[in-house]
């Protein structure tokens, strides 16, 4: 876990750094830059994270010496890590296209799905896998993971069926009922 957090750094910076980007495009009136960077973003964090899964299960056997130096633990760290590389690719791509939707504004749609694939399907499926079918770890993991992969699927689809043009109006649309409102508090 220690060094999914670590990697998953990597991807809450590709996260910020995507959503200050869209927004910054979005309110310049850039479509086909906001685009852009979606897919460059995406594409580099992809990367990163792909090669860091590498190397995860090319050490798999030695890994957990950095931590322990029992066998046991090191079998069982080395059984658990092709989870542990699944679950770095795709907090390689979740994060960054959680990023994309508030960049855009979309903040209520991006805490719903977060909840619901979290909430509604992780936790239920680790908990049936972990305990009812007696994968244990594995099994909590598995579930964790399926809840991320409908997650990123769901955020992946809206991302990419985006009609960027209309979200410089919709804006730009926010933009100006901002300034509204501030004019408004200055008068009074």
């Amino acid at each position: 876990m220690t060094i999914s957090g670590w990697v998953f750094m990597i991807s809450v910076g590709f996260n910020a750094a995507i959503s200050v980007r869209v927004s910054n495009e979005l309110g310049a009136g850039n479509p086909k830059s906001a685009a852009f960077s979606v897919i460059i973003v995406n594409i580099y964090s992809l990367i990163t994270c792909v090669i860091l899964a590498i190397v995860i299960l090319a050490c798999r056997d030695v890994l957990s010496y950095a931590f322990t130096e029992g066998k046991e633990v090191s079998d069982a760290v080395s059984d658990l890590c092709p989870l542990l590389a699944v679950t770095l690719v795709l907090n390689g791509i979740q994060p960054v296209l959680s990023g994309v939707a508030v960049g855009c504004g979309w903040q209520t749609f991006v805490a719903k799905v977060n909840v619901g694939c979290y909430y509604v399907i992780g936790i239920p499926l680790g908990a049936l896998f972990g305990f009812y079918y007696n994968f244990g770890a594995k099994g909590i993991w598995t579930g964790m993971i399926g809840g991320t992969v409908i997650q990123t699927f769901i955020l992946a689809w809206v991302t990419f069926r985006t009609d960027w043009t209309k979200e410089v109006e919709e804006a730009s649309k926010r933009m100006d009922k901002w300034s509204d409102k501030k004019q408004e508090l200055v008068r009074e």
